[in-house]
């Protein structure tokens, strides 16, 4: 097996994904910011599957060793660069998940939310322990304890397929599909700071990280047919997992829509 196999048997979840009815809901700003309040756990939590496979693939303690695969070190740790310390449109060094929450703040979406798991996540000390008492979705709940279940108990297989198929090799297309319809419906709105958070985005997966990540896997899985049915379930399941998520943000959007 490949990526390329594993591609094509995780393509009708991709589809579904990218055909999803949550894109055709977001009409107002309103909508966009239930959006934004919603999908920045996905970008928050996928800040830890990087740095779980950073932890795994090399060594982030001392003293220093050379922990494994050079090629797989040098493709981990250029990921962390840009996705930890990226810029924004002003030069300053920001992570993503920052960069994030400047394009909420400019549209007026609500930060609390996710500013406030995190703050009980650091109380807590217990990932799980915050996700299972917080007031989010079911599905964000589902979402969000799917991921740390992988970083916790995966290998660094499983937890790269979570990274890649469920994530990275998804951004471009579907921030793509996104940020059209974005263009379209608010031509008054300034959406320039999550414009450019999702530019950057399509432009990083797009033409460095999709296929760093891809030659990541060929690199940890080689020839066993193990770990590579193993990619294929975790992938699956995590892809299942971000559809759940976009189904409870277009139930939120339309629970919205009832009581206007």
């Amino acid at each position: 097996m490949n990526t390329q196999i594993v591609n094509q048997k995780i393509l009708a979840y991709k589809e579904q994904l990218l055909q999803h009815s949550l894109y055709n809901e977001i009409k107002t700003v309103e909508d966009l910011n239930c959006f934004l309040e919603h999908h920045v756990f996905a970008v928050w939590d996928f800040m830890s599957l990087l740095k779980a496979l950073q932890a795994k693939l090399t060594c982030t303690t001392t003293p220093w060793l050379p922990v494994g695969n050079p090629e797989i070190r040098y493709l981990i740790n250029e990921i962390v660069v840009a996705e930890e310390t990226d810029v924004d449109k002003n030069g300053n060094r920001k992570s993503h998940y920052e960069l994030y929450l400047d394009a909420m703040e400019a549209l007026g979406a609500d930060t609390l939310p996710i500013q406030n798991f995190l703050s009980d996540v650091e109380t807590t000390k217990n990932i799980f322990v915050s996700i299972k008492h917080s007031d989010l979705h079911p599905n964000v709940k589902a979402f969000l304890d799917f991921t740390f279940r992988v970083i916790e108990e995966g290998d660094s297989h499983q937890i790269a397929a979570a990274f890649t198929f469920g994530r990275e090799d998804l951004i471009p297309e579907m921030f793509t599909a996104i940020l059209k319809k974005f263009q379209a419906n608010f031509p008054d709105k300034d959406l320039s700071k999550l414009i450019y958070y999702f530019e950057r985005h399509i432009e990083l997966d797009t033409d460095e990280h999709g296929p760093m990540a891809m030659k990541m896997i060929e690199e940890l899985c080689d020839n066993d047919a193990k770990k590579w049915q193993e990619v294929e379930e975790v992938s699956i399941v995590a892809l299942q997992k971000r559809i759940g998520l976009w189904n409870a943000i277009e139930e939120a959007i339309t629970k919205k829509m009832e009581f206007i």
